[in-house]
């Protein structure tokens, strides 16, 4: 409404608007009215945007949060690599042992159970360790001689047809590493004394993994229900299914791998023995061991027992060994894994194969060694949580 009123002093009267003014109300009228054009421009410019590229882009900046967070855990680990080391180490002293000490547990008290356990699983590898180091004793001697018979016969046959390598290459070639050799000597006494403190840190490694195992094995249900009851009773469940999902495809990854080194390690010294390749037990323990890298592990210590027999046995024998190492990745890769592994992990060997390239390039051997079981671990976390309570 508006009134109108002449002033005494006979100018136009001032037009009073009650109600608000009119531009404003023209304008907010104005904007409420472009409203919906701009809404609908919105989505045309979304439509203008193929989903697939929308989803493309959603995944995208989700993998590189994870990719980050990834990235900055590995960077703490590294920082604290001696512990992560030790830990995960009692982890798996944890997944093989505790079986038996809950056998022994039933008929004798829990701590003498633990005590039995983790000094008989010492006193073997310290016996096998101790076999190994008496037959590379006891062979050194007569080793030092096949070998260098065997480098004769390797530069004799490197002359022949089909390679056909000139006498004097193959002389300029020892008198080349010779000299390498002797330049670099001061080199290589520094890197024996930084093994020599690798060794140290890897026996105060040995010795907190041992420390964290006797408390894995004992009480570790017990650490476990600590920590649980300190999460909000809202993520109890999805935490606890997804702790025993872990835990279960871990100790099942350890003992599975295990069992694949073993069925490795004595495939392969029945056959060293029977070939009479020199150093058979050590290499047979160099299996065992390079087993625990999946895929690459076993070819490259049979290929070092390859080199090892064309030093010592000659040519025909090293052959014989390196269809030996065909063999052995055949029954690996499509009978053992399949048999034993295939119900704790379960991944794509294309999956396993980067893994295990990727935590080397990280963390070198540690890395390639843990790398599959903790993708392992993932990957069953993730399938339980998904499927829900």
């Amino acid at each position: 409404m508006s009134s109108t009123s002449r002033p005494p002093d006979g100018r136009r009267p001032r037009r009073v608007v009650r109600g608000g003014r009119p531009g404003r109300r023209a304008s907010a009228a104005g904007a409420r009215a472009a409203a919906p054009g701009r809404a609908a421009a919105g989505r045309a410019g979304e439509e203008r945007v193929h989903p697939g590229l929308r989803l493309a882009a959603g995944y995208a900046w989700r993998l590189l949060a994870v990719g980050a967070v990834v990235y900055a855990a590995f960077k703490v680990l590294g920082r604290f690599e001696l512990v992560a080391v030790a830990v995960f180490l009692g982890l798996v002293v944890t997944a093989l042992l505790r079986p038996p000490t809950d056998l022994l547990a039933r008929v004798v008290p829990r701590p003498l159970a633990v005590a039995v356990a983790l000094i008989g699983s010492i006193v073997v590898v310290l016996g096998l360790l101790a076999l190994v180091g008496s037959v590379v004793a006891a062979e050194a001697g007569r080793l030092v001689g096949e070998f260098r018979g065997g480098v004769g016969r390797i530069s004799r046959w490197l002359e022949q047809p089909p390679f056909r390598i000139s006498h004097s290459s193959l002389q300029g070639l020892r008198e080349r590493i010779s000299a390498f050799l002797s330049a670099h000597r001061g080199a290589l006494i520094s890197r024996a004394v930084s093994g020599a403190n690798r060794a140290v840190e890897a026996l105060t490694g040995a010795a907190l993994a041992l420390f964290c195992s006797v408390f894995f094995i004992y009480g570790g249900d017990r650490m476990w229900r600590w920590f649980h009851a300190q999460l909000p009773e809202t993520a109890r469940s999805a935490w606890e299914r997804a702790a025993r999902a872990a835990w279960t495809t871990f100790a099942g990854y350890t003992r599975g791998i295990i069992i694949v080194a073993a069925s490795n390690a004595t495939l392969v010294g029945i056959a060293l023995v029977l070939l009479r390749v020199p150093l058979a037990l050590p290499l047979t323990v160099l299996v065992f061991f390079a087993t625990f890298i999946p895929l690459i592990g076993a070819p490259i210590a049979l290929a070092v027992a390859t080199v090892v027999a064309l030093a010592g046995r000659g040519p025909v024998i090293a052959a014989i060994v390196l269809v030996l190492i065909v063999v052995v990745g055949q029954i690996e890769g499509h009978v053992l894994h399949p048999l034993v592994m295939s119900w704790a992990v379960q991944l794509h060997p294309v999956v396993v194969a980067i893994s295990v390239i990727a935590g080397s390039l990280v963390a070198g051997v540690i890395g390639a060694i843990v790398a599959v079981p903790m993708v392992s671990v993932v990957w069953s976390v993730v399938r339980t949580l998904r499927a829900g309570p």
